[in-house]
């Protein structure tokens, strides 16, 4: 092959621009695999871990993207909704929440939010909402998690939050430590 073919094949490999994401989420472990996840979606994603670090973030990246957890350990993630959308109008935000309800998924709607997902999110989903058309509702997952998965995978993010302590996790979650033992022993349900 010639040095010729090499950039034309890099030319034709070269892939659109990545667009500009923010994620801020304040639980680590989830905030690297979304960022590993997302950026295999094309988005440049740019981190962060508090509210302060987002609204620095914002101010010196403008982002087309966000994803934003509801709660952060220095405030809330509403806040942040309203100020990207007066920094860009036509920025596309996605709220996460493990502690969802109606209230907030209403005021995080009229905060400029174009949707609002549960914890533990599919990352198609969260690409499908940020990818919908302006306007346009994100379509529904195809495969959505079953009962018993959004169950299970509760009670790993308490049992995580908790620093895998068996006993504080049962009492946070109202329930005998050794059913919990035995929940925990078990393979994620599909």
């Amino acid at each position: 092959m010639s040095q010729t073919d090499t950039l034309s094949a890099d030319a034709a490999a070269d892939p659109a621009p990545l667009m500009p994401l923010l994620l801020v989420d304040d639980d680590a472990p989830f905030r690297q695999r979304l960022t590993v996840m997302l950026a295999r979606k094309g988005f440049a994603v740019t981190a962060a871990g508090s509210l302060s670090e987002a609204r620095i973030e914002a101010a010196r990246m403008k982002p087309t993207h966000a994803v934003v957890d509801m709660r952060l350990d220095d405030g809330n993630g509403l806040d942040l909704v309203a100020e990207l959308r007066a920094l860009s109008p036509d920025i596309r935000i996605v709220v996460l929440t493990g502690y969802g309800n109606l209230a907030t998924a209403v005021a995080a709607v009229k905060a400029g939010a174009v949707d609002y997902l549960a914890k533990p999110a599919d990352p198609e989903d969260i690409v499908r909402a940020l990818s919908a058309e302006a306007g346009e509702r994100p379509e529904a997952p195809p495969e959505p998690m079953s009962a018993d998965r959004v169950r299970w995978e509760h009670i790993q993010r308490v049992y995580e939050l908790c620093d895998r302590n068996v006993s504080e996790t049962a009492r946070r979650l109202k329930m005998h430590r050794r059913t919990l033992q035995r929940i925990l022993a078990k393979r994620s349900p599909k």
